[in-house]
C-alpha cells in the first residue's frame, strides 16, 4: 500500500502520516516513511530524537555520482539514474520504520530539471512504483512532488481535513490537481473531531469527496508530540489503526 498524505497546513497532516506509519509497523508491515514536506517534521513526530537527518537533496556527492552535472551543471545529466539502493542507504531506521527526508530545492534560477530534482523524483518514483513495502509520503499542501508517472504508483491520496471551511476548500483543490495527474483514488480523513456537530459539519460540506476515516480529538496526541512516546490505548491511535487495517 502506497499512500500520499496531504492537506492544508495545521490540520494534523504530519501527525496522521506518522501514526499511519506506526500503526502499519505495529501490524507487522514493512514501512518506509518519506518526508516530502519542505517543513520537515515527520521524523520528530515519529519519535526520532537523534541528530538531524541529512535531506536527500543536500547529498551533493551522491547527486553528482548518480545524476551528474557537477558544479553549475556544466556536465551531462542522467535523467534516469540508478536509485534502487538509495532508500536503504540514506535516512534512519526507527523501530523498524525507514525514515527518508527528501529536502527542498534551491530556488532562484534552478528549474525542474536540476540534478537534485531528478534524484528526488526518481527515488520517490522507485518507492511508489517498485518498492515492496508500505510507503507513507508526508506531502506539502499540494502535490508538486508527484509527476504523472509517479502518481500512477500511489494507491491512495489521503487528504486530511478538520471541521472548517478552509481545509475543505483546500481538499477540493487538491482533488482537482490529483485527477489532472490521473490519480483517481482519493480519500478524505476528518481529523480533530471533538463533537457530533464537528462530524455533521464535515459530512454536510465535503460534497462528493469520499470520507475514508474519522479521527477523534484526543489529548494523548499532545502528550505524544511532546515526548515522542506512543499512546496505544488512546482513541486517536485506535482510530488510525482501524484506518490502517482497512487500507491493508
Amino acid at each position: 500500500m502506497k499512500v500520499a498524505v496531504t492537506g492544508k497546513g495545521g490540520v494534523g497532516k504530519t501527525t496522521v502520516a506518522a501514526h499511519l506509519a506506526r500503526c502499519w509497523r505495529d501490524l507487522s508491515r514493512r514501512v518506509v516513511a518519506v518526508d516530502a514536506d519542505p517543513d520537515a517534521n515527520l521524523a520528530g513526530t515519529l519519535g526520532y530524537r537523534g541528530p538531524d537527518i541529512a535531506p536527500l537533496a543536500s547529498l551533493k556527492a551522491l547527486i553528482n555520482e548518480r545524476v551528474g552535472g557537477g558544479e553549475g551543471w556544466g556536465g551531462f545529466l542522467r535523467m534516469n539514474p540508478r536509485v534502487d539502493d538509495i532508500p536503504a542507504q540514506v535516512g534512519v531506521e526507527l523501530d523498524g520504520i525507514r525514515i527518508l527526508v527528501m529536502g527542498t530545492i534551491e530556488r532562484g534560477l534552478r528549474g525542474c530539471a536540476c540534478p537534485e530534482n531528478i534524484l528526488l523524483r526518481e527515488v520517490l518514483s522507485h518507492l511508489l512504483l517498485r518498492q515492496d513495502e508500505h510507503v507513507v509520503v508526508d506531502m506539502e499542501a499540494g502535490i508538486e512532488h508527484l509527476g504523472r508517472g509517479t502518481a500512477e504508483g500511489v494507491d491512495l491520496m489521503l487528504i486530511v481535513i478538520e471541521p472548517g471551511w478552509a481545509s475543505i476548500d483546500t481538499a477540493k483543490r487538491i482533488v482537482t490537481l490529483a485527477r489532472d495527474l490521473g490519480l483517481s483514488r482519493v480519500g478524505v480523513v476528518a481529523n480533530k473531531i471533538a463533537t457530533d456537530e464537528d462530524a455533521a459539519f464535515v459530512r454536510e460540506n465535503i460534497g462528493d469527496l469520499p470520507l475514508v476515516g474519522t479521527l477523534h480529538h484526543d489529548r494523548s496526541v499532545e502528550h505524544h508530540a511532546r515526548s515522542g512516546e506512543w499512546v496505544r490505548d488512546g482513541v486517536f491511535y485506535r482510530d488510525v489503526k482501524a484506518l490502517a487495517e482497512r487500507l491493508g
